[in-house]
């Protein structure tokens, strides 16, 4: 059982950040007060980086137990460690740092430094996702490409029919740099909740490919939701076309 997707509309991107970061807070300290280690899905660009630094900005005036959260992404670059294109440093820089989340609370897709191949580096995610994951996300957090991709899958990829697999290897990406391990649609399912992040006129088209539905092969953003709850955080530009 899905949750159909709602569309929330802010009147910019700065809103857009500071809404819902009180959001994430808000629901990070409901799922501790049910006693819960609620686990993360993060992704990475602009819009993602002002939430994160919001984040980091009104985390004082929250009770979140940052000891007790645990941060994934749902795609990464599959670059050295140190690449400002890496997802997980730009998050690090933002707020996990900040705010003293512990090493082991934080896992990240290993870098091209550390692992042989993108291949490897997938199946490094996916195995401690099985081992180390809670079986689904409190929050997933999700960009949405001009062209409907979402996290590393990309419309006519062979990545967007994997099944019984955790994460993959995306090599050829229309969107550099062109290695890349994503999570695999299965995966990202597994959330109570999905919130979608978009900001711009740029990306309003795929936006609304993607809430009129139809074959994902085509806009990949249609093949994610939540178990709970589908939230399409948008500005007022992102909006413009619906």
């Amino acid at each position: 059982m899905t949750a159909s997707p709602r569309v929330v509309i802010h009147e910019d991107a700065q809103t857009l950040a500071g809404d819902t970061a009180s959001m994430l807070l808000d629901r990070l300290e409901s799922a501790q007060g049910r006693g819960e280690v609620p686990h993360v899905g993060l992704t990475g660009g602009t819009i993602a980086d002002t939430l994160h630094r919001e984040v980091a900005r009104r985390a004082a005036d929250s009770s979140v137990d940052w000891s007790r959260v645990v941060f994934w992404w749902g795609d990464e670059r599959f670059v050295e460690a140190g690449s400002p294109d890496r997802n997980a440093r730009q998050a690090r820089e933002a707020f996990l740092d900040a705010l003293g989340v512990p090493e082991g609370n934080v896992h990240e897709v290993p870098a091209a430094d550390a692992v042989a191949t993108a291949e490897d580096a997938a199946a490094a995610y996916s195995e401690a996702m099985r081992t180390q994951g809670a079986g689904f996300f409190e929050v997933l957090m999700l960009g949405v490409g001009p062209d409907g991709h979402v996290a590393s899958l990309f419309p006519g990829h062979e990545a967007l029919d994997a099944t019984d697999a955790v994460a993959v290897a995306v090599h050829d990406s229309p969107k550099p740099p062109p290695d890349r391990v994503t999570l695999t649609f299965e995966a990202l399912d597994r959330a109570r909740a999905v919130w979608f992040l978009v900001s711009g006129d740029g990306k309003a088209d795929a936006v609304a490919a993607a809430l009129a539905g139809g074959d994902l092969h085509e806009i990949p953003a249609r093949g994610v939701s939540g178990e709970q709850e589908t939230l399409w955080l948008l500005d007022e530009a992102a909006a413009s076309s619906l």
